[in-house]
This record gives C-alpha cells, structure tokens and sequence, in this order.
C-alpha cells in the first residue's frame, strides 16, 4: 500500500525573489523546496504587496480560486488570487491580493517608515485568505507552517475559527518566530476585527493591548510547535515561549537545517510534546 504523501502548507509574509534577501524571505524560499525534494507535499502562500512585480515575476490570477469576498471590520473585501513559479525549484507561490490592502507600493510601512493603521485587517485578511484558498483547493494540510509576525493570526483561526472544518480538524500548526518587530501597536480594534464564529473575546483577551509582544503570544497559544528563527528574538516574546511550554526548536544556522527541520515536522505529527532544543 503506497504510504500517504505528508502535506506541508508554508504561509510567509514575505518570501525571495519575490521581496528582498531577508531572515523570512530566504527561508521562505528555500525550506519549501527542500522539504518538497524529501517527499512531502506543498503549499506556500504570501500576500501580494504592491512592490512585487507581476510582470517580471510572471504573476497571474487563478479566476477558479477567485472572486470570494471576506468581511474585515464589517466590509467586504474581494480576495484575488495569483500565482507564479520559481521554475528552479519546481515550486509554485499562491499571493493572497487585495486591491485595498495590497495596492500600495510597500509591504507593512509607508515610505517614511510609517507603519500602516489597518496592518491588523491587511494581517486578518491574508490569513483568512490563505485558509479559504486552501478550502477551495480541497487540500488537507497535515502541517501548517506559520512565519513572521503577519501571519500570527492563523493559529487562532485554524485552531477556533477552523476546528470543525475537516480540512483542518488534524492541522497541526507550527509558528516561525523572527527579529521582526514592529513598534507601533495595532489598531485598538484589533481584537474587535478577528471576533468570527468559533473565535471568542476570552481567546483574543491578549490582545487588549494590540502590540507586537501580544500578537506574537496569541500565535504561541494556539501552535503545536514554535520555532526560533532568528539568533536575536525579543527578549518578553521569548520568555513568554519558555513558559509556554511547547515543543521548540531554538535557532538553526547549520547548512543541515532542512532535515533539523523535517524530523521537527515528524515530532510534532506523532505528538511529541517534549521541548526539543537542538543545536
């Protein structure tokens, strides 16, 4: 009996070429395709900012997956969704696009380094995006594999807003932590605009004070599995990880990082709750 392919579903707020050579963009880029060269199935995901180029990236909508609208804040919100290949890696990249939220020519500040007022609904509407995406696919991710601050949203969908649908019911969810802060808290609002069916005041209550500290520990909450990735992590996040008691995986520079991380993936499917910290 042929062994069912585990599927890895990668969502990232920014991921190379498609943006700069960063932390998250390198790992986005990368660890997908080396995980997919083991075997296993994938999905990546990430928004599609104004600064990417669609003609030199060769973007293009998939009309099929299209033509859903979200409430955000009480508005609807078309979702458009486009894809591209990195043809060396034999790698396809879905972008969750929004002609609100996703127009403007930077990824989460303006150019005076201004960070946007409705982050937290251009965050709720990516991870919203994704989630319905891969519902419209049919697809069951075995692994959801969260990374960077804009896709802290996602573990609280997929474990509350999600926990019936049977696409997610055995998701596990792991979340990438990086030296990605930002220092403007999010609009007071926020824990108001994730309010959805399944999602409660008392699982949001963190977020009474919508900081980047906050938002990093509602992620946390609802992971199987934290990942440090990054050497320098804040100091109040990282406490708040330790305490948390997850299975973790602390920062990996080592060129053998892809089956650190592939064998972490196998501890947090066969429920292995012990914290792992592997050097």
């Amino acid at each position: 009996m042929k062994e069912k392919k585990v599927k890895i579903l990668f969502i990232s707020q920014e991921i190379f070429p498609y943006l700069p050579e960063s932390e998250v963009s390198k790992i986005s880029r990368f660890l997908p395709q080396g995980i997919q060269e083991k075997g296993r199935e994938i999905r990546t995901f990430m928004p599609r900012y104004g600064c990417v180029n669609e003609r030199r990236n060769q973007l293009h909508e998939v009309i099929r997956l299209s033509g859903m609208n979200l409430i955000i804040n009480d508005m609807d919100h078309p979702l458009i969704i486009k894809v591209a290949s990195i043809q060396s890696a034999r790698m396809q990249v879905y972008f969750i696009d929004n002609d609100d939220y996703f127009q403007r020519k930077f990824t989460f500040a303006n150019e005076n380094e201004e960070y946007y007022d409705d982050n937290d609904e251009r965050a709720i509407f990516f991870s919203k995006g994704v989630i319905e995406t891969v519902k419209k696919l049919r697809w069951t991710p075995d692994i959801i594999h969260c990374h960077g601050w804009f896709t802290a949203f996602t573990p609280l969908m997929v474990k509350k807003a999600y926990a019936d649908d049977p696409l997610f019911a055995n998701s596990k969810v792991i979340f990438s932590v990086y030296n990605d802060s930002f220092s403007k808290p999010m609009s007071e609002n926020a824990r108001k605009k994730v309010l959805m069916e399944g999602i409660s005041r008392k699982d949001v209550e963190i977020l009474r004070e919508p900081t980047y500290e906050n938002l990093l520990k509602l992620a946390v909450n609802f992971s199987d599995g934290i990942i440090l990735g990054s050497p320098t992590i804040n100091t109040q996040v990282l406490e708040y990880i330790n305490t948390a008691k997850k299975p973790l995986l602390i920062y990996q520079n080592s060129e053998n990082y892809i089956d650190i991380y592939d064998e972490f993936y196998n501890q947090i499917l066969n429920g292995n709750s012990n914290v792992s910290k592997k050097r």
